[in-house]
C-alpha cells in the first residue's frame, strides 16, 4: 500500500478506503473459511436401522470435535486480528503481505481440519501426520498474527492517535508472550497426538486456564494504598 498522506498528516481517502477494503476482504474470506470446515459434517449420514442418533455421533466424534474445535479457535482468532487491527488506521506493505499471509493459513485450515477428523474417527494410534498438519497450521495462523501485532507496536504512524496507550497495545509483558506460548502449545498437542495417542486432542482444553493467565490484569492500588508509608491519606490533615 502506499504512504500517502493529507499535509496535515491525516490518512488521504484513498488510503482509508484501500484499508477499508483490506479488512472487509479479510472478514468475508474468514466466513468463507469457517464455512468450509463444516463440509465434512454434511457428508454424516442420519442413523441406519437399528441406529440412534448417539451411535451417529459417536462413529463420527472425531469429525464432530475438530469441526467444534477449529470453529471456536478460529473466531477466537479472528477477534485477535479485529483487535489489532482496530487501532489501525491503515496499512504498510509488510502488513498487507503478512495479512494476506494469515488469510492463506486460514483459507487452507479446512483441509487438514477435515483429514484431521477422519483420522480422528479411527480407533489407530496414530494418525500419520495428520494431526502435526492440523495444529501447526494452527501455529502458523497464530504466529502471522502475533508478527502484524509486533510490526504495529512497532510504527506508531500507522495506529490510531493516541491508540499506543490503550488496548492491546497497552497490554501487559505477560500478555505479549502469547506470540511464543499460543504455537507453541499448538506444536506440542500436534506432536502428543502423533506420538501418544488421538485422544490428546483434549489437550486443547488447556488454551483456556492458559489464554486466562495471559490475559490476567494486576490489581490497581487504590490511591491511599500508594501513598508512602507513614503519610497520611490525600486530603487528611496530618495528626
Amino acid at each position: 500500500m502506499s504512504d500517502t498522506k493529507e499535509s496535515d498528516g491525516s490518512i488521504a481517502g484513498e488510503e482509508k478506503r484501500s484499508f477499508d477494503r483490506l479488512v472487509n476482504f479479510t472478514d468475508a474470506v474468514v466466513a468463507i473459511a469457517i464455512t468450509l470446515q463444516l463440509l465434512p459434517l454434511a457428508d454424516v449420514k442420519g442413523p441406519a436401522d437399528g441406529q440412534t442418533v448417539l451411535d451417529v455421533f459417536a462413529q463420527n466424534s472425531g469429525t464432530i470435535i475438530t469441526f467444534a474445535l477449529s470453529f471456536i479457535i478460529v473466531i477466537v482468532m479472528w477477534i485477535n486480528h479485529n483487535r489489532i487491527f482496530n487501532v489501525l488506521r491503515r496499512a504498510d506493505g509488510t502488513i498487507l503481505w503478512l495479512n494476506i499471509a494469515w488469510l492463506v493459513s486460514i483459507a487452507f485450515l479446512p483441509w487438514p481440519t477435515a483429514m484431521y477428523g477422519e483420522a480422528s474417527n479411527q480407533t489407530a494410534a496414530q494418525v500419520g501426520g495428520i494431526a502435526l498438519l492440523y495444529w501447526t497450521n494452527l501455529a502458523v495462523i497464530s504466529v502471522i498474527l502475533s508478527l502484524i501485532a509486533w510490526h504495529a507496536r512497532r510504527h506508531p504512524d500507522l495506529l490510531e492517535p493516541g491508540a499506543a496507550s490503550r488496548g492491546w497495545l497497552a497490554d501487559r509483558s505477560r500478555a505479549r508472550l502469547r506470540g511464543i506460548i499460543f504455537p507453541a502449545y499448538f506444536i506440542l498437542i500436534g506432536l502428543a497426538c502423533e506420538l501418544i495417542a488421538p485422544q490428546a486432542t483434549w489437550l486443547a482444553l488447556g488454551l483456556i486456564p492458559i489464554g486466562r493467565w495471559l490475559n490476567h490484569k494486576p490489581k490497581v492500588s487504590s490511591a491511599s494504598d500508594r501513598q508512602p508509608s507513614g503519610m497520611p491519606p490525600t486530603g487528611s490533615p496530618p495528626s
